[in-house]
């Protein structure tokens, strides 16, 4: 235990995701040894996203603006929508370059036993999104972009129940199988039934 301002800054900075007491402590000594314009930067930067991120008005990613730069996209095609947990996963989708629709973020995954169900996922907004949609531009592809874990596997199995009444949509999911460069030995049963299940013909 260390005294005063440090252990206050090692206590916040271990409530955080991915970050224990080892790597606050860490954190908490290195910003002891930057100059104070660096700390003033890290100030300003997390002033910034109290203050200005706010979340897309149509698709719930984080944006700085009513639209992210995804939805005021007038090249993206709008007939494909895309349904991720969390705005961390419409980057990590990004950086494939694969797919060139839209988003919707749920802000989360059905669990139950956390609380969490229907209600307090964007869930809502997505069938309201389907239901008022612009002619022309009628979404066909739903394509459930969910964690391959209990969570989000049923939420997965929820959407699918909550869409299939749609005329001409498309119900999707995210294959998921082996990882390049993995060894058979070391894969789970799930991640190896998924594989076997999702096998493809062989061009």
């Amino acid at each position: 235990m260390y005294e005063g301002p440090i252990q206050d800054l090692i206590d916040e900075l271990a409530k955080q995701p991915g970050l224990g007491p080892k790597g606050a402590q860490r954190i908490a000594f290195h910003l002891l040894s930057v100059e104070n314009k660096e700390i003033d930067r890290l100030i300003a930067a997390l002033a910034r996203v109290r203050d200005d991120v706010t979340y897309c008005a149509e698709c719930g990613n984080v944006s700085a603006d009513t639209l992210c730069r995804i939805c005021s996209d007038a090249r993206r095609d709008a007939t494909k929508i895309c349904v991720v947990e969390e705005p961390k996963d419409v980057h990590a989708i990004e950086r494939t370059k694969e797919f060139d629709g839209r988003y919707h973020v749920l802000g989360g995954a059905l669990d139950p036993l956390s609380g969490i169900g229907p209600d307090q996922l964007r869930i809502r907004e997505l069938l309201k999104r389907l239901a008022t949609q612009e002619d022309g531009n009628d979404v066909t592809e739903i394509i459930v972009a969910t964690d391959p874990n209990t969570e989000g596997e049923a939420t997965a199995t929820y959407l699918l129940r909550m869409l299939k009444d749609f005329p001409g949509l498309s119900v999707t999911r995210l294959a998921s199988g082996l990882p390049m460069g993995g060894d058979l030995e070391f894969a789970d049963e799930l991640t190896l039934g998924r594989a076997l299940s999702g096998r493809r013909v062989l061009a």
